[in-house]
């Protein structure tokens, strides 16, 4: 009986045996070699791949939380341009009621000013209710 044939194999860059012949030790060693190594980029492979998988999860997960703030961040904007519009309006219409005030007292000091110069009187009654004479 033949003993197993050793050959060059270039892709594995060492040696192998030929199928159908029986493998030396030599050739054992390396396949036992070759199937650790095997094994140990598989178990990489399926640890990558579950990485990525948490990661894609990860994103998706970064995703969602970035649309649930620009949404919330559109509602504010609208709710700050809501309150800017109401504080506008209430502004003017304070504006408003300052000036139909000034221009009520302006009136009145005008009215109060035609009386007292019409009546002299006045002006000495407003002496004696200060207490001068």
């Amino acid at each position: 009986m033949a003993s197993g044939l050793a050959i060059a194999y270039p892709a594995l860059g060492k040696l192998g045996h030929v199928v159908g012949l029986r493998p030396t030790a030599v050739a054992e060693e390396e396949m036992e070699e070759l199937r650790r190594r095997n094994e140990e980029l598989e178990r990489e492979v399926r640890e990558r791949r579950a990485r990525e998988e948490e990661m894609r999860m990860e994103l998706e997960r970064t995703r969602a939380r970035l649309r649930a703030v620009e949404v919330a961040e559109e509602r504010l904007c609208v709710q700050l341009g809501e309150i800017e519009a109401e504080a506008v309006a209430e502004a003017r219409d304070y504006h408003r009621r300052i000036k139909a005030l000034s221009d009520e007292l302006e009136e009145a000091r005008r009215i109060l000013g035609l009386s007292s110069s019409l009546s002299p009187s006045t002006s000495h009654r407003r002496l004696l209710v200060d207490g001068s004479s």
